[in-house]
């Protein structure tokens, strides 16, 4: 009676586990499907191995080196990057986050109020300016461009 109580709960367990890993599956596949670039800013970062190392046909390594080497690259590349990302991702998100809030506040507060407060209060400045150069540069300009129209080139071959 023991044995088959005890068969019965590892069943159950059995049963709960694989529902577990069901369902961590199902998260891990939606998780890979997420898009995580979808503007495409880091098209640059899509490195395969054929991208880096490629082997020409007059001069080739055993079949189980390429094989190796292959496994050996994806394998560091992947792991690697998760451990540099551990380690960076967190505090480099929170100081990117912090400047670009600090950027933020001073565009909004600073910058901006600033550039409203120099236009609104420079218009005669610009009125002036647009003056000064339709009386000495336009006139200038269209003169050059009456004695330069009438100039004309022709290519003669010989």
């Amino acid at each position: 009676m023991i044995k088959e109580d005890s068969q019965e709960e590892t069943k159950i367990d059995l049963e709960g586990i694989e529902e577990q890993s069901e369902e961590q599956s199902e998260v891990q596949s939606e998780v890979q499907s997420e898009d995580r670039d979808p503007k495409g800013v880091n098209q640059c970062l899509k490195v395969t191995f054929v991208d880096v190392i490629a082997e020409p046909p007059s001069v080739r390594s055993f079949d189980k080196v390429w094989l190796w080497s292959h496994a050996l690259f994806e394998v560091s590349r992947i792991w690697f990057y998760r451990i540099i990302s551990l380690l960076l991702a967190v505090p480099l998100a929170l100081i990117a986050g912090v400047l670009f809030a600090l950027l933020s506040c001073l565009h909004i507060w600073l910058i901006m109020p600033c550039v409203q407060l120099f236009l609104i209060n420079m218009h005669w400045v610009r009125t002036i300016w647009a003056s000064v150069l339709d009386i000495t540069i336009s006139p200038l300009f269209s003169s050059m461009g009456k004695c330069c129209g009438a100039i004309s080139i022709r290519v003669a071959q010989e």
